[in-house]
């Protein structure tokens, strides 16, 4: 687990560079809110609003980016507002923060903007209850979280945009459909029906901290897709979390709220949560962890009592998600990750022509752009395949033939980014094999994608000399290879007999 964090690739320090300017944009959040006169639950709401504006926006444009974080606040404070007015009405605050659920997994049909909106409403209702907010203290969370998501923007689109040198990728979406057939449709109502159990069971729990479990809910469907990759994410949610209920009885609980030691201590918590976020779920949730309790600290309410009741809210919400996606129409792991690999084999194809057309001459062909975008497709699949492939999962056949479907995608995105390479070179010349190359890959991928794979052999020719070509045979080998984990005879390529 800690190779995945410290050892992981990170192409260009992104995400060094990601959790770095958290750190920068969150804390210059806060100084500015002090600044102001804002209390500590102003504090505390503006650094939330800084975070989710510099974690949550990933619109594929530096100016769709602006625009998503101009219109959190749109999407807030009315959230908040009405969090604040129902604070002494439990039915109807209830009904509400279940009706803000939904709408807010419901959004994330319309892309990486719905999905940014939809978590900062939901984080806003939630940090209402965090807070027990009131209608009197409305104008200064008001101005707290204005304050914030423009000192995060300031940072963020004025002094470190390095998103402006890096090509633009689109966030992939997911499978089209309509009605219940569509996934996000599904998960509303999956997310609405497991916050309501988290939500019940939670007030039975605690009636103080009971919104521990809806958030807990909340946060196990964030880019999840299927019931698998949900489970998943729900067991990992609890790890992280007993693994920062440990770390914070050893930092935490004997900070026990001193100012400089705990913000220290935060900041390294925010680095954490974005640098480990894009690849290890239970380490974000660790840094998550550890850093509620050390707010809790400076509210002055942390004690050994308080973190087993976070475990047990926490508990309670992976309980519901879990339930919900295995009750209430379920989206199963076999379908999600079908479509998913069958993408990522479409984007393998339209790589190596952009790459070829590239090689014979051409000025507008841009294989770069369409490497990214094959990256962001692998991503998907990798989390797809997730549930497949983890310790725990006792069917070892399906483990293994998931496992080699991977190997053998990372080694099709390696030639293709050594192809890639190769074309931008301008003095690589356009060799006739080329084109040869190209339509048998071609040929490869739509006899994967169409089911046909019983007629791609793997051979064992000797890979030629020249770079463009030998890439292209490895990408040969690596979809030829594809056919025995992927052939089938259920619906599913990938698990079937």
């Amino acid at each position: 687990m800690l190779k995945r964090v410290f050892v992981a690739p990170d192409p260009g320090r992104v995400r060094l560079r990601f959790a770095a300017r958290a750190v920068l944009g969150i804390g210059l959040a806060v100084v500015v809110c002090g600044l102001t006169g804002q209390s500590l639950a102003g504090a505390v709401t503006g650094g939330l609003a800084a975070l989710l504006a510099l974690f949550t926006v990933t619109d594929a444009s530096v100016r769709g980016q602006a625009v998503t974080t101009a219109l959190l606040p749109c999407v807030g404070l009315p959230v908040l507002a009405a969090a604040a007015e129902l604070h002494d009405h439990p039915v109807a605050r209830d009904l509400t923060f279940l009706a803000v659920v939904g709408a807010g997994v419901y959004a994330r049909r319309w892309g990486p903007r719905g999905h940014s909106l939809g978590v900062f409403a939901f984080m806003t209702f939630f940090v209402a209850q965090f807070l027990h907010a009131t209608t009197d203290q409305l104008p200064m969370l008001y101005t707290a979280v204005g304050l914030s998501v423009l000192t995060a923007a300031t940072v963020r689109f004025g002094f470190w945009c390095y998103e402006r040198r890096l090509p633009t990728t689109a966030v992939p979406a997911p499978t089209a459909g309509r009605g219940l057939a569509r996934v996000t449709t599904r998960q509303a109502v999956q997310a609405t029906t497991g916050a309501g159990f988290a939500l019940v069971v939670g007030q039975l729990v605690s009636g103080q901290r009971w919104y521990w479990a809806v958030g807990a809910t909340w946060w196990i469907f964030v880019n999840t897709a299927s019931r698998g990759e949900t489970v998943v994410r729900g067991f990992r949610r609890v790890l992280g979390t007993v693994l920062g209920i440990a770390l914070g009885l050893l930092v935490a609980v004997p900070v026990n709220g001193a100012p400089v030691p705990t913000a220290i201590l935060v900041a390294a918590c925010v680095f954490g949560i974005f640098y480990s976020a894009a690849v290890s779920y239970t380490w974000m949730m660790l840094s998550v962890t550890l850093m509620a309790e050390l707010l809790y600290g400076l509210l002055g309410v942390l004690n050994p009592g308080l973190l087993a009741l976070r475990f047990t809210e926490t508990g309670v919400g992976a309980l519901g998600a879990v339930l919900a996606v295995l009750l209430v129409l379920p989206v199963t792991t076999h379908t999600t990750t079908d479509a998913w690999i069958q993408r990522a084999l479409r984007c393998v194809h339209t790589c190596t022509a952009e790459a070829a057309a590239r090689l014979a001459g051409s000025a507008t062909a841009d294989p770069a752009g369409r490497v990214a975008e094959l990256e962001q497709l692998l991503g998907r699949v990798r989390l797809s395949v997730a549930p497949l492939v983890h310790p725990l999962n006792p069917v070892l056949g399906r483990k293994r033939r998931a496992r080699r479907v991977l190997a053998l995608l990372d080694d099709c995105a390696r030639e293709i980014r050594g192809l890639v390479a190769v074309a931008a070179d301008p003095e690589a010349s356009h060799d006739a094999r080329l084109a040869a190359a190209c339509w048998r890959v071609e040929t490869a991928v739509e006899a994967l994608t169409d089911g046909d794979a019983s007629r791609l052999t793997a051979t064992q020719t000797r890979a030629p000399a020249e770079p463009a070509l030998a890439h292209l045979h490895g990408l040969e080998h690596a979809l030829a290879e594809l056919a025995e984990p992927l052939r089938a005879r259920s619906g599913s390529r990938l698990v079937g007999a």
